[in-house]
């Protein structure tokens, strides 16, 4: 019962949220048993997960800063999960204090962290919403009072666009950000791979079937149509611990051969 009494008002733990899940392969504390046993199961036919997991983190800290420095003041980051240091606000603001950030994600356990860890932080606010409802977002107050879309956004889509699944318009979700984003704006997505080990798909949806947390895995050619409208830069969308600018740029050197879990990651650009 320990466990039970640690859990916020409202919440099932019963049911898995991808964000605990998250957490709990990144190394964190704020998950419960349902999440470690999801995790755990796929961890044994894909072990290397909690390695991709932190290439993922790498992914997103290599692609807030290299748009910081080429100028991009504004971020959204949809599906933040729970909060991990450094953060989106912290990674951009090495580059410039100026940078502002807008967090979203529609699990209440990551709000309430988002609460209390930016209540004194100006500049990066924290909503409560889900990804599948954009205009919902792209209304708040709280996002409106804060993002300029006259000037360039970056949108950062990572590690959650393949908890939406195709009846839900994935496709239909980033055009609506995009036909509000001005041009200089940039995507960043990331995604499990239809490409990853079968065992490690098979083990990952029996596992999250019918909860928060199921994942659709896409291919290539799918994902790669997620940036219709933009243009991909860099080493265009590939394995996140591949993805890096520039031959100065060190190799995530995290993984040996090809996880079982595969997940790409690409940043484009609107022109």
């Amino acid at each position: 019962m320990a466990e039970l009494e640690r859990v916020p008002p409202g919440i099932d733990p019963t049911v898995p949220s991808s964000a605990r899940v998250y957490d709990y392969l990144l190394g964190g504390k704020d998950h419960l048993a349902i999440d470690r046993a999801v995790a755990e199961m796929l961890l044994s036919v894909a072990p290397d997960t909690k390695l991709v997991a932190r290439a993922n983190r790498i992914f997103l800290a290599r692609a807030v800063r290299h748009l910081a420095e080429q100028g991009v003041r504004q971020f959204i980051d949809l599906g933040t999960g729970i909060p991990t240091s450094p953060s989106v606000h912290e990674i951009a603001r090495e580059v410039s204090p100026a940078c502002r950030v807008i967090y979203v994600d529609y699990d209440p356990v990551v709000r309430l962290h988002a609460q209390v860890l930016l209540a004194d932080v100006p500049g990066v606010a924290s909503i409560q919403a889900d990804l599948r409802r954009p205009k919902d977002i792209l209304g708040d107050p709280h996002v409106t009072g804060l993002i300029d879309f006259d000037q360039p956004v970056a949108v950062l889509m990572v590690g959650v666009l393949h908890f939406v699944m195709d009846e839900e318009d994935p496709a239909g979700i980033v055009a609506a950000f995009r036909e509000r984003m001005a041009p200089g704006s940039h995507l960043v997505i990331s995604h499990t791979m239809a490409e990853s080990a079968p065992e490690a798909i098979a083990q990952l949806k029996m596992a999250t079937a019918k909860s928060p947390a199921q994942s659709v895995f896409r291919d290539h050619a799918q994902v790669t149509r997620l940036f219709d409208g933009f243009e991909l830069i860099g080493p265009g969308l590939v394995p996140v611990q591949d993805w890096r600018l520039g031959d100065d740029e060190p190799h995530i050197s995290l993984l040996d051969g090809t996880p079982a879990l595969r997940v790409d990651g690409g940043v484009a650009r609107l022109t």
